[in-house]
């Protein structure tokens, strides 16, 4: 049987645009917590964004991973961090200030994203002002780090989506300490992680800390990001509006996120555990 579920956020379990979880997402995660099963977020987002994202429920997102797995919660309180080096960091900012409209981001983690969180860095006011005009919602500039350390960054990118995948794939090249995912199918982003953990670690991590096998843990996802939590466990689904990437790798497929279909997985969850059973969507072939 399934004890503990764990999703992505944007696109997954919340479709892009809605202000958060349905009402009917939140009554199944409780569903889930109150039949004695655990339910976690795995999301690139920060934790100053789950409060809205969940309505105020700090319940919904007590265990889980944020920052793609780099900060990890069990029962509200944060377990394990991984950091991102700042020297390194800068580096990358510098070779982004040689391509129009690309551009590290920084995150405060104490601040919601949609009330200005994020800051760009560029050794050029000139690059940072050019992708300010594209990017409006970034309100604020530096020429550098000055930390030793970070935990959230990413990197808006303007273009193709070939173009974004050639500055992805540039900078892997140029920086094999950090690892750089689309968290999106869609989105003008890339995800800046340390090489070598992922949200695949994380889901590891937190299957160790709560003592659980990994084939009692589902994982629902649709991005790139979530490739690696896709891969780290048995039991793991894809909604119909993923990434191709995603659709093959998962063991399971379920519908999309505009039908809430990850709240619909968690009432079946809930109902096979009564009888010690398997949800009915993970039952048959592979689909």
């Amino acid at each position: 049987m399934i004890k503990l579920a764990l999703t992505d956020l944007d696109d997954t379990l919340i479709k892009n645009g809605l202000p958060r979880a349905t009402d009917h997402a939140i009554a199944g995660i409780h569903a889930m917590l109150d039949a004695g099963l655990r339910f976690g977020p795995v999301s690139g987002r920060i934790p100053s964004d789950l409060g809205w994202m969940f309505g105020d429920d700090s319940a919904c997102f007590a265990t889980g991973a944020l920052v793609n797995g780099q900060m990890v919660y069990v029962d509200g309180e944060l377990v394990h961090v991984e950091v991102l080096d700042g020297a390194e960091l800068n580096a990358v900012a510098a070779e982004l200030s040689k391509i129009p409209g690309c551009i590290l981001t920084m995150y405060d983690l104490d601040t919601p994203s949609d009330e200005g969180a994020a800051c760009f860095v560029s050794p050029s006011k000139e690059h940072a002002r050019d992708c300010g005009k594209t990017f409006r919602h970034i309100r604020r500039w530096v020429p550098q780090l000055s930390e030793p350390t970070y935990v959230k960054a990413n990197i808006w990118c303007e273009g193709s989506r070939e173009h974004i995948t050639w500055v992805r794939d540039m900078l892997r090249d140029c920086f094999p300490s950090m690892d750089f995912v689309f968290p999106s199918p869609t989105a003008p982003l890339i995800d800046v992680s340390p090489a070598g953990w992922s949200k695949g670690s994380a889901v590891r991590f937190l299957a160790k800390e709560l003592g659980l096998d990994l084939s009692e843990i589902a994982v629902f996802g649709d991005s790139e990001n979530d490739l690696s939590m896709i891969e780290a466990v048995p039991n793991s689904v894809a909604v119909s509006n993923a990434c191709e990437e995603v659709l093959r790798a998962a063991r399971w497929h379920i519908g999309s996120s505009a039908d809430d279909a990850v709240a619909d997985a968690l009432y079946q969850i809930v109902e096979a555990a009564s009888t010690q059973d398997m949800p009915s969507f993970m039952k048959g072939e592979r689909r």
